[in-house]
């Protein structure tokens, strides 16, 4: 069974700093492309960055660009998302999702998803 965990969210003040992790269990994690995503009340939701597996390459959307790093951590099933210099926008539920084919493409199948972690940056 593919199972996904969000861990390391919480409050934080405009200009802090988190580090999510997404950890994995119930396939080979290390076939596996692995994204973020968000989602703010109200919002849809949205890509926030992306890691693929092989010769890992990572992807960004423009709003995380230069405060997020994606990462990953093969040996223990693990992705991490540091997110630094955090804005009140960045609030919202964060998820982790797993493909097991394909790059960071917007046409990526994330099958998998974990339960979310709720970030909350206040101003």
């Amino acid at each position: 069974e593919v199972q996904l965990v969000e861990s390391g969210g919480g409050l934080v003040q405009a200009g802090g700093s988190l580090r999510l992790s997404c950890a994995a269990s119930g396939f080979t994690f290390d076939d596996y492309t692995i994204g973020w995503f968000r989602q703010a009340p109200g919002k849809e939701p949205e890509g926030v960055s992306c890691i693929s597996s092989v010769e890992p390459s990572t992807y960004y959307r423009d709003f995380v660009k230069g405060r997020f790093t994606i990462s990953r951590d093969d040996a223990k099933n693990t992705v991490y998302l540091q997110m630094n210099s955090l804005k009140p926008e960045d609030t919202a539920v964060y998820y982790c999702a797993a493909a097991s084919s394909g790059g960071c493409t917007s046409k990526t199948d994330f099958a998998s998803w974990g339960q979310g972690t709720q970030v909350t940056v206040s101003s």
